[in-house]
């Protein structure tokens, strides 16, 4: 399979993080980008399709959570809005060892992310479908995944006070909530400080680079849950996003 593709700058990304991939590694990744491909024909999944782009903006930006974490650990992890699967699956893929559930919010999308998780066999994964909020309810609900993993991560587009609403909710005391975003944001994050404080967390640190073979920066925020999320939050749908605590 590997001889349709030009693998040159994924493997010097893949490098560069200082991830190393079996055979077995490199073909599920391979694999990923057909399915998504075929499926993005039929159905919105991404707007990156051509394989370099797809390898670049997707899979190694998705894998550059290894510069601020230890992903060779036995860890959960739950990654909100993960829409065709980044980050969740890239990681999975590369760090066998995670536990990791994916979320959101379309139907169809958790159909292609089954299909995938079915496709590369993998193990320890799980897709679901809902909002955050749905989720992120009352420990008293059987629904409920509220403060039961070691790490969120979240490449979702919103805010980072909205996010923090979203996704600290998930998190163990004692774990991380880290985003992904894509612009310098020193204004957002003065604004999503207090919002982080009220849900229980505090920034413990940002990483801010360029992904290789681009001109894309990057910043990944890292947020440490030092408290319990109040009951109270997240709020109901919808709210989070159209008046973000402040």
């Amino acid at each position: 399979m590997e001889n349709k593709y030009d693998l040159t700058e994924f493997e010097q990304g893949l490098r560069e993080l200082g991830i190393t991939l079996e055979q077995t590694q490199m073909d599920a990744f391979l694999k990923y980008y057909e399915l998504l491909v075929e499926w993005n024909s039929f159905m919105n999944l991404t707007a990156i399709t051509e394989f370099k782009e797809v390898c670049i903006k997707h899979f190694l930006d998705s894998l550059s959570l290894i510069k601020v974490m230890n992903c060779h650990q036995n860890l959960t992890l739950i990654d909100i809005g993960t829409g065709a699967g980044f980050p969740g699956i890239p990681l999975k893929i590369a760090f066998p060892e995670l536990k990791i559930t994916l979320l959101d919010s379309l139907g169809k999308r958790v159909k292609f992310l089954n299909e995938v998780i079915n496709q590369l066999g993998l193990k320890d994964i799980e897709a679901i479908h809902g909002r955050a909020e749905d989720y992120a309810m009352s420990k008293a609900s059987p629904l409920s995944l509220r403060e039961t993993f070691d790490v969120c991560v979240s490449r979702a587009v919103a805010n980072l006070a909205t996010l923090s609403e979203y996704c600290l909710p998930y998190v163990k005391v004692g774990g991380s909530f880290i985003s992904y975003k894509s612009e310098k944001i020193a204004e957002e994050k003065q604004l999503a400080e207090k919002a982080i404080s009220l849900l229980g967390g505090e920034i413990a640190s940002q990483n801010e680079f360029m992904l290789p073979f681009s001109d894309i920066y990057r910043n990944l925020f890292i947020i440490k849950k030092t408290k319990q999320t109040p009951k109270k939050y997240p709020r109901k749908a919808g709210l989070p996003s159209k008046e973000p605590l402040a």
